[in-house]
């Protein structure tokens, strides 16, 4: 062999050799394929597929006391006081300096599309606190309420001890809204959910979890209250947990992962990001 050739063999062998170990650990890389990519690391979308089929958006709740994210409920058309009922109607509202990065439907109404349990928008009560007995998903004691005041820190507190703390002086809610049951209670799910129960329905919910973040579920397919409360508890690791509502008005829209419902649904839940 020409010592040329040989000389050329030597610069080039080193870098062959590089170049295939790095296809060989790249292919051994390991991926999810539940989750799909999102468009931002300070909130995301995704796609999962276990312990059964569902959509989870999630926000850092510590983003929420900046200017840049907020969390918010809408009902109503400001211009003639008639409920929004869609996300496309909740879009057209919005203006030119926000926008809608997920949101879902907020709670069970009537059929009228008002709001059955305690509401607050902007400060001002839609709805006093439901404490009522009844039929329904909604009176599976213990029920709760989802809540924040202008601070931005989001809470998930059983109806009853709300009551009191409004009483007192303690709550001062900027938004709530109130629905059932409770998913998860002081991170025990719902004593009366059967393990063993077949009553299986599209889901949603939100969760308050211990590693600060919020989290919004929509499930893809049918599943029953202790599976979906054993996903908040086990797999996202939310002490508290509240049921939102299911069957036809369960609705997410989440367009980073292709998700916009079209049903009609009353108050709505969505996160917000203000141009700087």
């Amino acid at each position: 062999m020409p010592n040329t050739v040989f000389k050329k063999l030597l610069h080039v062998l080193p870098m062959m050799l590089m170049a295939l170990m790095t296809v060989s650990i790249s292919a051994c890389q390991p991926t999810d394929s539940n989750q799909t990519d999102t468009a931002s690391t300070d909130w995301s979308c995704q796609s999962h597929n276990t312990p059964f089929a569902y959509s989870t958006c999630h926000i850092q709740s510590d983003l929420l006391t900046n200017k840049r994210y907020s969390l918010a409920l809408f009902w109503q058309q400001s211009d003639s006081r008639q409920p929004l009922l869609t996300f496309d109607n909740l879009l057209s509202t919005l203006p030119p300096s926000q926008s809608l990065k997920f949101a879902m439907n907020a709670g069970m109404y009537n059929e009228n599309y008002a709001p059955i349990g305690y509401t607050v928008i902007k400060s001002e009560e839609i709805r006093a606190l439901n404490l009522k007995e009844g039929g329904g998903n909604f009176h599976l004691l213990p029920n709760g309420v989802l809540w924040w005041d202008k601070s931005g820190k989001v809470q998930i507190t059983e109806s009853n001890a709300l009551a009191e703390q409004l009483k007192n002086g303690i709550a001062q809610p900027l938004y709530a809204t109130q629905s059932g049951p409770m998913l998860v209670i002081n991170d025990a799910i719902h004593p009366q959910f059967d393990p063993d129960g077949t009553s299986a329905k599209i889901r949603n919910g939100i969760g308050v979890c211990s590693d600060g973040s919020l989290q919004f579920v929509n499930s893809e397919a049918p599943v029953a209250f202790y599976q979906f409360a054993s996903l908040f508890k086990n797999e996202l690791k939310c002490p508290n947990a509240l049921f939102l509502d299911g069957g036809i008005a369960s609705a997410l829209y989440a367009p980073t992962i292709d998700k916009h419902d079209k049903k009609e649904m009353g108050v709505m839940i969505g996160l917000v990001e203000s141009a700087q």
